[in-house]
């Protein structure tokens, strides 16, 4: 019996016609309805005329979450007073409960992505609905792109439907040709808003970690409001790890029943959180109760402020969730919460002045997510680019080029993007494209029925509690430990019949000649010596997935991933003796050098080999290495070196640029200088910072070393060694850049001559070492008396450092004449009693320069 009170309370009602009447002219349509409204439930059920006197259609509803989906098909089967599977069914990964006469199914948007890909025009299907699609989930998006292609090539009667409780509806209509919006008001009670920061500062999320602290705080706001308010608490939290340690400090002491819901939560704890409890309830929840389930009973909402979105490492081949400040959108739904049955509270952790820098919107998983299945599911759709296709947000070119790297390594496109029959074979698997090379070759060499349980648990990743061994996961797993086996299970099996079915496709290996072709693994490896242990057919499958995160040991728990990332072991983990690791899942937090490893399995070098063909290498290599030339015959598995060789005779070419290397580490030091190669240095340097032109900039290593071919050879070409550099005269070599070719090279010793003859008939050396400064002349005062001019080098004066007659300083001034003047006084009666055997004219500018004392010069 229909549930006719319940369908006419649901405030959505109002808008339905408004809705039939934009399908109707327009095709498509945006829906904006707040939760509680009756988006997900009465509105699939009114456009499959279901409830209503419409025409009989057929409704897909695509929802983001497995456990949203299972929650719609079941409230619109009570609705229509029947059994989920009749009128109303749903399809999930694993679970499908769907009868001939269901006229509304709800799907996962995956799920709806691999009907799209078997069967583009959706036969028998009249209408879809993209639910929650405020969310920007990648398949959502994806989803939504390929509808809008089907209806403009294929089945332009399509009709679709974009629905959320808070979206860009401007976007969307934009996306969606210019569609209606269609908004529904909703029934909401007012929601008083408690500020409730920490006391104390507490460390800002990073990676997956969240400081102890914070719990600790978002624990004793749970009491607090508990304390304060009636009615169930619905606690929003980033993930499970920090639900179950919430948990842990509520459940002792809180009076109430602790709920856990979340998508890995057995089935019957996510019936008891969706179904009004005989006594007060606390649910802890991640993400999924914002808005795509209703939580009955909820009078206050205890919000941690805290959220989780995929990140990529393209540089380092690490993928994750990364926790994250909630946005304003995201912290509005979830107060929303906390008014649909009567008017509540939220309380927010954190404070107002801190809610005005939070971000708008959470960002769409299409910036920030790996994208190697969206680039597999574009290129099997015939868009390996998706350029052509309708995104509200086009993916990075960088981010596009990285996941068509891994495809093409995989083997599921060719270099040109195209998907192989290999590619369309991994795409119906419904896998990340890393998990069903992992599957395809896994089945192989293992058999499907080993290979199939190990996937599973790579894509329905086992809790913490299970350790970081995949093996022993493995075990645990089998055994049933906790709530996660049963899930564990159906997905294993799903992917065993996921390949059986896919046995009769088209072979799935590229031939070598084929464009983008790599080598596989085919068949059991010999160097397994039989049927392979649990633990390397973890390692394997491992290897498989993710071939550049094959890691060797280095000692002390820490490995190297051939991506060349470091990799560390938890203290005390089972596997710190392992000579090679297959590392399946880890984390890198900021500014740390080395990931932090989750889940891995022991490997040997042979599977590591195989499994990462395509990184294996051998080359020779020449270094500067510890100041001098190793050349050396090297294998490597991408950054991992496995062999390596002296190498008797190497390549000429590279002995040249390790020495250039060597020059540019350790300094041109390393040739022979001797004072006048100093010196001439020097006078060039001032040449080019006075005059320019064609006199070349000498002073700075990185310039003489940009010019290594105009000076260095043919020595630098012959040399082999750090020695050979040091034979290398640099003042010779430094006279080939001079300007020869304009003649100017002859003005050398006019324009800066080494020496200056002073007065006294002394020949002094010019000092041109002053990288800023003028040319230095030192000499002694008595040889420069009757000069009065400054003497000059390309123009400019240089500066006279007159000496004592012991060598001292004694003056130093630009402006002889000034200083014969002015200054020469104060000199004179401050040396003449220390020096009285030398001259100390009073009138130092007529008298006759000398070297002498004044006894040699009686003579």
């Amino acid at each position: 019996m229909i549930r006719t009170a319940a369908l006419d309370s649901l405030p959505v009602r109002e808008a339905v016609p408004a809705l039939l009447c934009a399908l109707d002219g327009h095709g498509t349509a945006v829906l904006c309805a707040p939760p509680g409204t009756g988006k997900t439930t009465l509105v699939p059920l009114v456009l499959a005329g279901l409830v209503g006197d419409g025409r009989r259609r057929r409704v897909l509803v695509a929802e983001p979450r497995r456990i949203a989906a299972r929650a719609a098909a079941r409230r619109m089967a009570w609705l229509l007073g029947e059994a989920v599977g009749e009128s109303v069914g749903f399809t999930v990964r694993g679970e499908r409960a769907v009868g001939p006469r269901t006229a509304v199914e709800v799907v996962t948007t995956g799920v709806l992505l691999q009907r799209l890909q078997r069967d583009q025009e959706l036969a028998g299907t009249d209408v879809v609905v993209l639910d929650e699609c405020h969310e920007r989930h990648l398949d959502a998006d994806t989803a939504a792109a390929f509808l809008l292609d089907v209806r403009q090539t294929l089945r332009p009667e399509l009709r679709l439907v974009a629905a959320s409780a808070t979206t860009d509806a401007a976007g969307w209509a934009r996306l969606l040709g210019d569609a209606p919006v269609v908004e529904a008001e909703g029934v909401s009670y007012p929601v008083e808003v408690v500020w409730a920061p920490p006391a104390r500062p507490v460390r800002p999320p990073h990676g997956m970690r969240v400081d102890p602290a914070q719990l600790a705080h978002v624990a004793s706001v749970v009491r607090r409001a508990l304390a304060e308010r009636s009615g169930d608490v619905l606690c929003f939290l980033p993930g499970v790890g920090e639900i179950a340690r919430v948990a842990g400090r509520l459940e002792p002491v809180v009076g109430a029943e602790v709920l856990q819901l979340h998508g890995r939560a057995l089935q019957s704890v996510q019936d008891a959180a969706l179904t009004a409890g005989a006594h007060r309830r606390v649910i802890l929840a991640t993400a999924v109760a914002e808005s795509s389930l209703t939580v009955p009973g909820v009078r206050v909402v205890v919000d941690s402020g805290l959220a989780r979105e995929p990140r990529v490492d393209h540089a380092r081949g690490l993928g994750s969730l990364a926790t994250v400040r909630v946005s304003r959108a995201g912290a509005r739904q979830r107060a929303g919460r906390a008014g649909r049955e009567a008017p509540g509270a939220v309380y927010r952790c954190w404070s107002e002045a801190e809610d005005s820098r939070l971000t708008a919107y959470p960002s769409p998983e299409i910036r920030t997510a790996d994208l190697a299945a969206f680039a597999l599911q574009a290129a099997c759709w015939g868009d390996p680019d998706a350029s052509g296709l309708a995104l509200l947000d086009p993916p990075s070119a960088g981010a596009m080029a990285a996941a068509r790297e891994v495809l093409v390594t995989i083997g599921a496109v060719d270099d040109a993007g195209r998907p192989t029959p290999r590619g369309l074979r991994m795409a119906r698997l419904g896998l990340h494209p890393r998990l069903a090379r992992a599957l395809l070759d896994g089945a192989e060499i293992l058999g499907v029925q080993r290979a199939a349980p190990l996937v599973a648990l790579l894509t329905e990743e086992p809790p913490r509690e299970y350790g970081d061994d995949l093996a022993a996961a493995w075990r645990q797993a089998f055994q049933g430990v906790g709530g996660y086996g049963p899930r564990w299970r159906q997905e294993y099996r799903r992917l065993i019949q996921a390949v059986q079915g896919a046995a009769a496709a088209p072979p799935d290996r590229l031939s070598p000649g084929t464009p983008g072709a790599r080598e596989y693994p085919s068949g059991r490896p010999d160097w397994f010596g039989g049927e392979p242990r649990n633990d390397q057919a973890a390692g394997l499958i491992a290897a498989l997935a993710f071939p550049e995160r094959v890691a060797r040991a280095k000692g002390g728990g820490a490995f190297l991933m051939a991506s060349g990332t470091g990799a560390e072991l938890g203290e005390g983990s089972a596997l710190r003796s392992a000579p090679w690791l297959a590392v399946a899942v880890a984390d890198r937090a900021p500014h740390s050098a080395s990931a932090r490893v989750r889940l891995a399995a022991v490997l040997d070098e042979d599977t590591a080999r195989a499994a990462a063909a395509h990184l294996l290498t051998s080359a020779e290599e020449v270094h500067w290495v510890d100041g001098d030339v190793v050349a050396r015959s090297v294998e490597r598995l991408g950054a991992v070196e496995l062999v390596a060789r002296p190498l008797r005779d190497p390549d000429p070419a590279l002995v040249r640029a390790a020495l250039l290397d060597g020059l540019r580490t350790d300094g041109l030091g390393l040739l022979r200088w001797s004072a006048d190669a100093t010196a001439l240095r020097a006078r060039l340097g001032f040449l080019h910072r006075t005059l320019g032109g064609a006199w070349p900039d000498v002073q700075h290593d990185g310039a003489l070393l940009e010019r290594a071919d105009d000076w260095l050879e043919p020595e630098l070409s012959r040399a082999r060694r750090r020695a050979d550099l040091g034979r290398i005269d640099a003042g010779q070599a430094l006279l080939r850049l001079l300007p020869w070719s304009t003649g100017e090279a002859g003005r050398l010793d006019e324009l800066a001559p080494e020496r200056i003859e002073v007065p006294s008939g002394s020949r002094i050396r010019v000092d041109y070492s002053a990288e800023h400064g003028q040319p230095v002349l030192a000499v002694k005062l008595q040889e420069m008396f009757g000069l009065a001019e400054t003497p000059r080098v390309a123009g400019v004066p240089v500066l006279v450092h007159l000496l004592s007659p012991a060598g001292r300083p004694a003056a130093v001034t630009a402006d002889l004449a000034s200083f014969w003047q002015d200054g020469y006084r104060a000199v004179r009666a401050e040396l003449r009693g220390r020096y009285p055997k030398h001259p100390w004219p009073q009138d130092p500018a007529t008298a006759e320069p000398t070297r002498h004392t004044n006894a040699r010069l009686r003579r």
